[in-house]
């Protein structure tokens, strides 16, 4: 299937410069959005994780989906203020700015997903913060691979991806 035809690009969002990668066409297909879970899911099938972290906002889309269908529960890897106290917390830098992730501690094997791996800061902090939070990572799960951003790309992580841009 060809799931790029069901993402729009949206240039200079959300600031200029920026190519952002509109996934709204192939969340509001529901065979497409289901066929493209089970190729997610697929990329990591032989080592299923006790939970599935999401990384805020789109990430948490994905990641309850890969749990409903594969199994494994969901954390919540939010921006900065948006859970409850207590939480362990993770700055880190975007491309466009400064930010920090919280989640709940807790213990057992996490997939970590995300719609779009662009600079990987993000992905980056969120392994740091699973790590520090009593998780043990065992993959990293993104829809969309911006391989034309490999120059700048943050992080030396292995991270699995249904579909890539050159």
């Amino acid at each position: 299937m060809n799931y790029k035809d069901y993402i729009t690009e949206v240039p200079d969002f959300p600031i200029k410069g920026i190519s952002f990668k509109d996934i709204s066409p192939l969340l509001a297909d529901q065979q497409m959005f289901i066929s493209c879970i089970k190729d997610m899911g697929k990329l990591i099938e032989n080592h299923l994780p006790d939970f599935w972290i999401g990384i805020d906002a789109r990430g948490f889309i994905y990641a309850s989906a890969l749990s409903m269908v594969f199994g494994g529960g969901v954390v919540m890897c939010r921006k900065g203020g948006k859970l409850p106290p207590p939480v362990v917390q993770e700055r880190y830098q975007l491309e466009y700015g400064t930010e920090w992730l919280e989640m709940k501690s807790g213990s057992g094997t996490v997939v970590i997903v995300d719609d779009v791996l662009a600079t990987g800061g993000t992905l980056q902090a969120t392994n740091q913060l699973s790590k520090m939070a009593g998780y043990d990572v065992i993959d990293n799960l993104v829809l969309i691979d911006l391989l034309y951003l490999t120059k700048i790309k943050t992080f030396n992580l292995k991270v699995k991806s249904l579909i890539q841009y050159e």
